[in-house]
């Protein structure tokens, strides 16, 4: 017999994962389809991992509404949620006559928006700031902060599964029909059914919008790569460096981190291919000359990384990238909500676009509250931000808290054990790394990584050839060179 949900959401990312945290504050049967083996993946887990203060976007816009909300509570979410979170500030800097007229536009229109805390800054006040930059003014945006987008997203996924919410990894939707008075999604581990449909498919909603019928929308992959920097560099940015913005782009930016890196990046390719992440030594060398130019301390010494992103923007026939689309198409696919184009700042406004979106689903439905969601979620607790004594008190209580598995992390085998048996029940190695920051340090999985790979053997009951890095096909051990005499 067919099991059938209230509401399937097709994305199991940053949005989807907070639509589904949000309908979970409702008495709804909630499902989550997943193409990939985690929840952070493509663009919820490559980007700068800004939380923007709203003074970038065209007033009037989702974009800016749903922004200013999000920056807002983001702290209240980072209470709740347990991931961190800091308001750290960002400094967009200037040199010219016109620098200085660009940023008091942009204040001008973030103060319409609703945006707090903007102030123009001059020379002597940009460098008590930020020592280490090259400017002589800027505009100081005191909300704006940084997270963690990997535990961010996790946060609001367990949090969401905690609430009763179904998670389905490895399950693209191939087809979707509607059938009276539900919707059946076809996918590549079998058929689903449900009374409501979110397409939160990011980089593949223009996809899932035509097979929900609604055709027409032109999307196309805007892709930034990244410098990680060696954390002996963050004591020198205490908060992002953007340049003077343009119209459409907001400039190659310095910007910390919560765990004490530095990144350089984006820059922005138009792409028609959204699953290629690789990063070319051009890209790097632009990245870094053009970064330098604001923060002059970039050294190939401290590369210990690079990574990629791409954002799904909509454009119109002239190829100019629109507002967020967030909408229900009752002549074309009833009861389904359809978001398009969802990029920038999708991660400071993601809790926002899914109220945003349930807003429309009550336009059509009467929604009962669940009287025992639970807004709180607890994560794995970080062994090395904690004091001596705390650290000796969990040893005490857990001998596996004084093994040390990623020494440049300095993560432990208790970490390591309870992200292996996390509630989503993802099992690839990257999955580990996310939700503890093994193989993110300097080595990058130099030490760590097979001992990583044995622990999931071991605490998985799986084979050698079972274990895979993110995706289907990324074994991490093909076979064996030899066998045994």
């Amino acid at each position: 017999m067919k099991q059938l949900y209230d509401v399937l959401i097709i994305g199991g990312g940053m949005i989807g994962s907070a639509i589904a945290r949000e309908m979970s504050r409702y008495q709804l049967k909630i499902g989550v389809l997943e193409k990939n083996l985690d929840v952070c993946y493509e663009t919820s887990g490559r980007n700068s991992a800004v939380v923007h203060g709203g003074f970038a976007y065209d007033t009037g816009t989702l974009k800016a509404k749903l922004c200013v909300e999000g920056n807002k509570m983001m702290g209240q979410l980072s209470e709740e949620l347990d991931f961190p979170f800091l308001r750290c500030g960002k400094v967009l800097v200037g040199n010219t006559k016109e620098d200085m007229a660009t940023l008091k536009r942009t204040m001008a229109q973030g103060e319409k928006n609703g945006a707090v805390n903007l102030e123009l800054i001059d020379e002597k006040q940009l460098h008590e700031l930020v020592p280490a930059v090259v400017g002589k003014f800027a505009m100081f945006s005191r909300n704006s902060g940084i997270l963690e987008p990997f535990h961010y997203t996790i946060a609001l996924a367990e949090n969401a599964h905690q609430n009763g919410a179904d998670y389905y990894f490895d399950h693209e939707v191939t087809a979707i029909a509607w059938e009276e008075d539900y919707y059946k999604l076809t996918t590549t581990q079998g058929e689903y059914f449900c009374r409501w449909v979110v397409n939160a498919a990011g980089l593949g909603c223009g996809t899932i919008s035509d097979l929900l019928g609604i055709r027409g929308y032109r999307i196309i992959g805007s892709k930034g790569d990244y410098i990680i920097l060696d954390k002996r560099t963050g004591p020198l940015l205490p908060m992002p460096v953007y340049p003077v913005p343009s119209n459409t782009y907001m400039g190659i930016h310095v910007t910390n981190t919560i765990d004490g890196n530095v990144t350089i990046g984006p820059n922005a390719d138009m792409v028609s291919d959204f699953t290629y992440y690789g990063v070319p030594q051009k890209n790097m060398d632009y990245l870094a000359e053009s970064a330098s130019r604001l923060w002059p301390h970039i050294n190939k010494a401290d590369y210990i990384r690079n990574y990629s992103g791409i954002l799904p923007k909509w454009v119109d026939e002239q190829g100019v990238i629109q507002d967020f689309k967030i909408e229900i198409r009752d002549d074309l696919a009833p009861h389904a909500i359809n978001l398009m184009g969802i990029e920038s700042p999708g991660l400071t406004a993601a809790v926002p676009i899914a109220r945003h979106a349930i807003a429309l689903m009550k336009e059509r439905e009467a929604l009962k509250e669940n009287p025992a969601f639970d807004p709180h979620r607890k994560g794995i607790v970080r062994f090395e931000k904690l004091s001596i004594e705390e650290k000796a008190k969990l040893i005490q209580e857990n001998p596996d808290y004084g093994e040390v598995i990623c020494r440049c992390e300095k993560v432990t085998r208790a970490e390591i054990l309870q992200a292996i048996h996390n509630p989503l029940g993802v099992s690839t190695m990257a999955g580990i790394k996310y939700r503890t920051r093994s193989m993110m340090g300097r080595c990058q999985g130099g030490y760590c990584q097979m001992r990583l790979e044995q622990m999931i053997e071991e605490e998985l009951g799986k084979n050698e050839t079972e274990v895979l890095y993110a995706r289907q096909g990324s074994q991490v051990i093909m076979g064996k060179v030899r066998e045994e005499a």
